[in-house]
């Protein structure tokens, strides 16, 4: 087969032989990547070649320098810089050249190779010719193919490239997209890639944004963009509009007030659905960002008392009487046969009056209800549908209280309309009884309202799918919200819906026993069971027990069926079926907990028949392995009998590297197996901890599992106790190499990953002190403790550290000073920075941190203010540094016991007759002798 037909084969239909021709590309790249690479390049750019090949080579290319997995990213990366500068620059000028090609889609193919090289090379300050390049190129008014291609190209760079890569090029990139987004532009593809360019170019503009007369000028172009002739362009101003407004709402006051208030009410008028949905998206757009702004400020008081850094501008709150009336006329232009997943005008407006109920809350509610009460009676179902959708999209945001009246009156109806002929009317009218059950259920009067709520939901789970999913929702929200126990709280005797459980209950199973999952209306019944599981009061345990019995039932004649599973279809209806089953189960486990124990053998026999049967579909086994850890969570010690059985399966699970869910999941359950069985676990200790090192060590696994791996050794640690100790130094090293990490600044990926990086270290070593600390082998620890001392260093200097990682930083410094109770460690303790992270008020934390540093401080640095003699010597000829540092410990302890006292202050003098200046620490010292001077007994 020759590269042309193999090209061609890599886009077939057949999947067999696009797999086939897929993996032999693969090989020739391994084999010879340079030849690869040019013989790729030299078949897209050849204008005698077929286009569908030309297409292919393109893909194959452009997939040849980039991945979506960060490790192969990197690693494609790092093989095309190792090319030879004569073949990078064959590659980059061809493909350049090829933007001229009189087959546009051809020219964009070389336009996503282009960038694809730009991702790579950019951030290496190399091809600093790329953009001036494609500024000329756009300048050739009288070419354009090569414009459009060229700014196609621009846009693909500003999507792949980073933002702080590009931001010391905007002002070319800019210049390059403005001349063709320009009204005056006459030709509108030309426009339309423009317009695109820009948009993602938007990110990196920030500097051109905060000078004046740029962001006028840009602003004007986008504005003026709306108006085009063509409603492609339209649609692509908007969008433009859109991201500006997320990117740059506090500089949007002076252009909403001139131009975007009028724009946009126009554009959600507009006939074209893409043009309305666009002008409607922007408005969601303003909701969300003043939605965020308002919780900042409510956390801004109440943790600093002091006002954001960003306020909102409530431009939704001064639009208001413009856009709600438009929006609510938008939900009246339902489609007859809608989609679900077809997004619509009628779901965009249900969309951003929700967003819009939340933004402006209370105000909202009295300009919406002349719409429900003109319509909610309505002849045209449309009207209806419309009525029960405003209605339920405005009950989040306003004040509970101030809704409870008009729930009150519209709940009969609601229930009534639950009998409307019309399916789209039910099917609304069903997801906002879930809403009301959500959002209301504290305001409902139990008494008259529960019964038909629960009779019209009950009836609604059996009528159609979509019907049947909203019902089942609502439901699982009201059990959600009156039977909500607190996760340390016991099971309360009863609740409200005590007397429906069963009944309830038997519904949703009935439901569950159907044959297809449409509008995932099954699934929809099992997440409502598992809710009904999970909040059970103690009157209700014989439902759960019904449950549990049913489900295993189910599970075991699924079993049984594998064997005649035909097609895909098949396999996919069993693997969900066995997923609903396993979360139901574990969710009877957690509930019942050590009461399971009669039921072991039949769950762990089920869950291990289901492991070996699901294969390598990893959501199955998932979940099979995720229900064995919780059961040992559950049995503790009695899980001891399944673990060899079990074990194979979860080191398989722990080395599938690639498969980033199943990995994760098998780390947790390695936790819950070794807290179990506890010291029971040192016979699988040494398999497990090689099968951890082994996946710290794999290329392929993802980078955010091994951090997982990293906190199970503090899992492993705690439940060995001194039997961890063959492997604290080798673990000590693997946490000591993370935490040396240092992220780039202007990486926030990498800043977000060092942070989790370090939570995850932190875990471990508190796992580890804890279990050398309670098993007397506490020195173990003794040359550790720098590097420790440093990485906690880090984490709490990190400006944007969470606090549940200062809680978690400081207990380990607590748990340190526990475990050296006499000094050992004294003078690492001693340093500035721990002293001051003591002793820092911490404002606005939790009282549960503030008692956690209140608890290190004391534990921390007992050892500074116990009543031991203490000896102190200070020779008369001068040399005073033990003096010094005593002084310096001593000064440190009151600091940290006695927090408001005022600096102290002390004179070294040569001769023992000094003066403190502070009463206190003359009372402190008495003189013996002329040679030495003697404190004691503090």
């Amino acid at each position: 087969m020759n590269a042309s037909e193999l090209l061609a084969n890599s886009l077939s239909a057949d999947a067999a032989i696009r797999q086939d021709a897929t993996a032999k590309l693969e090989s020739a790249a391994r084999e010879n990547y340079p030849g690869y690479v040019l013989h790729l390049s030299a078949e897209l750019v050849n204008e005698q070649s077929p286009s569908h090949v030309r297409t292919a080579a393109g893909v194959a290319l452009k997939n040849a320098l980039t991945a979506r997995d960060y490790t192969r990213l990197s690693e494609y990366a790092q093989r095309w810089l190792a090319l030879s500068p004569d073949v990078k620059s064959k590659i980059k000028q061809d493909n350049l050249n090829n933007l001229n090609s009189p087959a546009i889609k051809i020219a964009v193919n070389s336009g996503q190779v282009i960038a694809s090289i730009a991702a790579i090379e950019l951030p290496e300050a190399q091809w600093p010719e790329l953009i001036p390049t494609m500024l000329a190129s756009v300048s050739q008014v009288g070419n354009v193919n090569l414009r459009i291609a060229t700014l196609q190209t621009i846009g693909f760079i500003c999507e792949q490239v980073k933002p702080e890569i590009l931001a010391a090029q905007s002002n070319d990139i800019l210049t390059a997209v403005v001349q063709g987004a320009r009204q005056d532009e006459p030709n509108k593809d030309v426009t339309l890639a423009a317009m695109h360019a820009l948009y993602n170019s938007l990110e990196f503009v920030r500097e051109n944004f905060e000078r004046e007369g740029e962001r006028n000028y840009l602003m004007q172009v986008v504005c003026e963009a709306t108006q085009h002739s063509s409603t492609d362009v339209q649609v692509a101003a908007f969008e433009c509009l859109v991201r500006i407004m997320g990117l740059y709402y506090d500089k949007m006051g002076f252009y909403m007030e001139r131009a975007l208030f009028g724009l946009t009410v126009i554009g959600m008028k507009n006939p074209n659905d893409a043009v309305a949905l666009q002008a409607i998206e922007f408005w969601s757009t303003v909701c969300e960002e003043e939605i965020e702004l308002a919780i900042e400020a409510v956390e801004a008081a109440e943790t600093y008392g002091e006002p954001p850094e960003r306020e909102s501008k409530f431009f939704a709150k001064t639009a208001l009487p413009e856009i709600l009336p438009v929006i609510l006329d938008l939900l009246l232009r339902q489609e007859e046969d809608a989609d679900e997943d077809e997004w619509n005008i009628s779901m965009a407006a249900g969309t951003c009056l929700s967003l819009l109920s939340r933004a402006v809350q209370d105000v909202i509610v009295q300009p919406v209800i002349p719409f429900i009460e003109n319509n909610i009676k309505g002849a045209d179902w449309h009207q209806r549908e419309a009525a029960v959708m405003a209605f339920g999209s405005i009950l989040d945001g306003p004040d509970p209280s101030a809704l409870a009246p008009l729930v009150d009156q519209a709940l009969p109806i609601l229930i009534d309309m639950m009998q409307d002929p019309h399916i789209a009317v039910k099917d609304t009218t069903a997801w906002t009884l879930g809403c009301i059950c959500e959002l209301m259920s504290s305001q409902l009067n139990n008494e008259v309202h529960l019964r038909p709520l629960i009779q019209a939901l009950v009836a609604g789970v059996e009528d159609t799918p979509r019907i049947s999913a909203n019902c089942s929702w609502s439901l699982m929200n009201l059990v959600d919200q009156m039977h909500g126990f607190l996760d340390d709280e016991p099971a309360k005797p009863t609740g409200p819906l005590s007397p429906y459980y069963e009944p309830i209950v038997a519904t949703l199973l009935r439901a569950t026993e159907k044959p297809t999952n449409e509008a995932n209306y099954r699934t929809a019944a099992y997440e409502a069971l598992a809710s009904y599981v999970t909040h059970a009061p103690a009157d209700c345990i014989k439902a759960v027990e019904t449950i549990i019995l049913t489900i295993l039932a189910r599970q075991e004649h699924l079993l049984s069926m594998q064997n005649e599973l035909l097609g895909a279809d098949d396999r996919s209806n069993w693997n969900e079926l066995q997923t609903n089953f396993c979360s139901i189960i574990i969710s009877v486990i957690r509930k019942l907990g050590g009461d399971i124990k009669p039921l072991t053998e039949r769950i762990m026999t089920d869950a291990l028949n289901l492991i070996r049967a699901a294969g390598k579909h990893s959501t199955t086994l998932e979940d099979a392995i995720l229900l064995v850890g919780t059961m040992a969570s559950a049995i503790e010690q009695d899980i001891h009998p399944y673990v060899n059985a079990f074990l194979p399966f979860l080191v398989t699970g722990l080395q599938s590297h690639e498969e980033t869910q199943l990995c994760t999941v098998s780390i947790g359950v390695i936790g819950d197996i070794c807290r179990a069985l506890g010291e029971g676990s040192l016979t699988y200790t040494e398999g497990l901890m090689n099968a951890l090192y082994q996946s710290l060590q794999s290329p392929a696994i993802n980078r955010t599992v091994k951090i997982s791996v990293l906190s199970c050794f503090g899992d492993i640690a705690i439940a060995t106790g001194g039997g961890f100790e063959p492997y604290v130094e080798s673990t000590m090293g693997v946490l000591k190499q993370a935490g040396d990490v240092i992220p780039d600044p202007n990486d926030y990926d990498m800043l977000d990953y060092v942070q989790s990086l370090r939570e995850g270290i932190i875990e471990a070593y508190v796992g580890i002190v804890t279990a050398l600390r309670t098993s007397g082998k506490g020195v173990l620890l003794l040359p550790y403790i720098g590097s420790i001392l440093e990485l906690i260093h880090r984490t709490l200097i990190d400006e944007e550290k969470p606090e549940h990682v200062v809680k978690l930083a400081i207990g380990l410094i607590g748990d340190l000073g526990d475990t050296f109770k006499n000094g050992e460690i004294r003078d690492y303790l001693l340093a500035d920075w721990i002293i001051n992270a003591l002793k820092a008020r911490h404002k606005g934390y939790s009282t549960d941190t503030k008692r956690t540093i209140k608890w290190a401080k004391e534990v921390g640095t007992s050892f500074l203010m116990e009543p031991e003699l203490v000896l102190t010597y200070c020779y008369a000829d001068g040399q005073t540094s033990n003096f010094g540092a005593f002084i310096n410990l001593l000064v440190h302890s009151f600091h940290l016991y006695l927090g408001s006292l005022s600096p102290i202050f002390y004179h070294e003098v040569p001769h023992p007759s000094f003066l403190p200046v502070s009463p206190f620490f003359s009372a402190l010292f008495s003189h013996h002798r002329n040679d030495y001077l003697c404190i004691a007994e503090l």
